[in-house]
């Protein structure tokens, strides 16, 4: 690997590392408490159908002007039989999108791409969340303003394409929605 192509990468691994800790932070208060699994989502939020698969309460975080990623979270049901895999994604104003999962070892937060996906077993719920699984919005166009709406397509292994809006929240946003919560 060239010296430029070196220094490029790690300058983008550090730009990632940091937007994960903003990312990350502020919903972390909220995922202290639990709610059933029957928690409504907020009125007025889109749920998505995909053969066995239901999406719901899409949405994201504004960004600071000039911001290169930012994050975007969801809720992923299976009630089908069978495992489907989120394979890709595709986002209104992203360049490039990932698939990642943040983790925190030894106090030190890491990120990582899953390849080739996220599996959605069946007849589980996996959410995307702050501080966990997420996609990762690279090559930002434009920022994320607070209220719009983008357009994103999902791609799954075995269910295909779904188009679907993700609802862009303040910067500090939590879930609101209560979608990053575990279930008891």
């Amino acid at each position: 690997m060239s010296p430029a192509l070196a220094v490029r990468r790690n300058v983008c691994i550090i730009v990632m590392s940091l937007a994960l800790l903003v990312l990350a932070t502020p919903g972390a208060a909220l995922a202290q408490h639990q709610h059933g699994a029957g928690t409504p989502l907020v009125a007025g939020e889109q749920s998505y159908q995909l053969g066995s698969l239901t999406i719901s309460s899409p949405w994201s975080r504004a960004t600071v002007p000039n911001a290169p990623v930012a994050g975007a979270y969801l809720r992923i049901a299976n009630r089908g039989q069978q495992p489907d895999r989120l394979i890709a994604a595709d986002f209104d104003g992203a360049g490039h999108v990932e698939i990642h999962e943040s983790t925190e070892e030894n106090g030190i937060a890491r990120m990582r791409r899953l390849e080739p996906g996220l599996i959605i077993p069946a007849g589980a719920t996996v959410d995307l969340k702050p501080g966990g699984y997420h996609l990762m919005l690279m090559q930002l166009e434009r920022g994320l303003t607070e209220g719009q709406k983008r357009k994103a397509t999902l791609v799954f292994e075995h269910a295909g394409r779904l188009e679907i809006e993700f609802a862009v929240r303040s910067i500090g946003a939590g879930s609101a929605s209560h979608a990053s919560h575990p279930k008891q």
